[in-house]
């Protein structure tokens, strides 16, 4: 175990002198090499493992590895909403938990968009699924029967699959119907660090489960000019759900998404959201970035695809700024960033 360290350790000094070096012959082998020493790593439990795994990845420093008592573990509830579609709800819930995972927290991914984007982007066969989410909220499935593993050792999920859509429908005349999702995972408590929620692109009865489960909300807001309208139908929204149905719901912050270095509105959209928003809004950007689209279509978090990419190192910051935000003592009052 200590010569192999002792290589890893020499081979990040060689990949980090070789980054310097653009046109060298050997960086792509080097890149396949890294993504598969990564692969390997994320499948060893506890911290040595994820650490191993997020030096090779990022060709970082070897960090220090969290180690926290299991039995006082509490559960933060995190929900990645926004009304909008295609604001990068999905890539930052899955890419947002592979980081913490590999940060030694242990992790659950909740899908509750029927359109079951963030199962796949885990690489899980949605055909070969005996049970969803959608089982779990209409009783016929318990909780923990329902989670399965990823390739990263502390990050689980529950999936979902297309039956999910008839759930709204279903539940129509059941009392506490809002309180379904918050029910389920209750069973759950205690067993996880954090359970991110990935919602649907609606303000549907699930994302009204969603928020009503939740600790704090995520929002990604996208660099453009519509997503600005949309967010104050969106903080309407919350408000109610705070009022009636959550009264500890926070926003955990604004998270600018999709952002264009070189266009004047990406800037200007990034601008006055700070202005209206301030301590809101996270300091970490996600730019658009290539390899982000690409990954899920080889089921993967860019952690896995490409960790040395600018969206993965902008989500790695993210759940360093995340994981930064701290519970207080009791349970029912938080601190988020809108209290930073």
């Amino acid at each position: 175990m200590a010569l192999l360290f002792c290589s890893i350790f020499s081979y990040l000094k060689f990949y980090q002198r070789l980054k310097q070096l653009s046109t060298f012959p050997l960086i792509r082998t080097i890149e396949e090499l890294r993504s598969k020493l990564c692969r390997i790593f994320c499948r060893i439990a506890g911290p040595t493992g994820n650490a191993l795994a997020f030096s090779v990845q990022t060709a970082l420093p070897f960090p220090k590895p969290c180690f926290c008592d299991r039995r006082t573990v509490m559960t933060q509830t995190l929900c990645i909403v926004n009304q909008k579609g295609g604001v990068g709800k999905t890539t930052t819930a899955v890419n947002l938990a592979a980081s913490m995972a590999v940060a030694n927290k242990k992790t659950l991914l909740v899908d509750c968009d029927p359109q079951a984007n963030a199962t796949t982007g885990l690489g899980i066969d949605k055909s070969s699924l005996e049970q969803t989410l959608y089982h779990g909220l209409i009783g016929q499935a318990s909780a923990d029967s329902i989670v399965i593993d990823s390739e990263i050792a502390l990050l689980k999920i529950i999936p979902s699959r297309v039956e999910l859509i008839g759930f709204d429908i279903e539940m129509l005349n059941t009392k506490e119907r809002e309180m379904t999702l918050k029910k389920l995972l209750s069973q759950l408590h205690g067993s996880f660090d954090y359970v991110i929620i990935d919602c649907p692109p609606s303000l549907s009865l699930l994302t009204v489960n969603a928020m009503a489960a939740a600790d704090a909300l995520l929002i990604p807001l996208q660099c453009e000019f519509y997503a600005l309208e949309g967010l104050s139908q969106l903080l309407q929204t919350i408000k109610h759900i705070k009022h009636s149905l959550n009264p500890n719901l926070n926003i955990a912050g604004i998270l600018l998404t999709m952002f264009d270095q070189r266009t004047n509105l990406s800037h200007q959209v990034a601008e006055n959201a700070r202005k209206y928003f301030k301590h809101l809004v996270f300091k970490t950007i996600v730019p658009r970035n290539v390899r982000l689209g690409e990954a899920p279509s080889f089921g993967k978090p860019i952690l896995l695809y490409d960790g040395a990419s600018n969206g993965a190192r902008s989500y790695q910051k993210l759940a360093e700024e995340v994981m930064e935000i701290k519970p207080a003592t009791k349970p029912a009052v938080k601190t988020y960033a809108g209290e930073r």
